[in-house]
């Protein structure tokens, strides 16, 4: 409130409002110039659904049994090791590519699970696991 020396009878009871003009002056521009900012649109490629293709099962995984003295099993069936390595070219032929799940003894030496591990990287194998037996 501002008080007024011209008239003696009392308090002025006018506002100021030149600042509350300048205030929404300033406003008003900030918004006229941010509000075209907000506007940008990010374009985005979303996958299309393909109502004819059918939902492919996983490929049952495949289980390589390796034991302590270097025999090889190709789910439960024995295998050499010459019958091994052609066997993964064919499965890492599949699409999609089945896991290969290497099943080793407790004392079988890491050099064999290592050589096998070779061969399924070297056939093109990318999916392998382990299992082990609970105790």
């Amino acid at each position: 409130m501002a008080f007024s020396s011209n008239s003696g009878s009392g308090p002025m009871a006018e506002i100021n409002v030149t600042p509350l003009v300048d205030v929404m002056l300033v406003l008003l521009i900030i918004f006229m110039i941010t509000a075209p900012l907000m506007t940008h649109k990010i374009r985005i490629d979303l996958p299309q659904a393909n109502p004819n293709t059918q939902e492919t099962t996983p490929p049952e995984p495949i289980d390589l049994a390796v034991r302590e003295g270097g025999d090889l099993f190709w789910n439960d069936e024995p295998i050499t090791e010459a019958m091994l390595q052609a066997q993964l070219r064919v499965a890492a032929q599949k699409n999609p590519q089945p896991e290969l799940q290497i099943r080793a003894d407790k004392t079988t030496q890491y050099q064999l699970i290592a050589t096998v591990m070779a061969n399924a990287k070297s056939a093109g194998m990318v999916k392998i696991g382990f299992i082990t037996a609970q105790q």
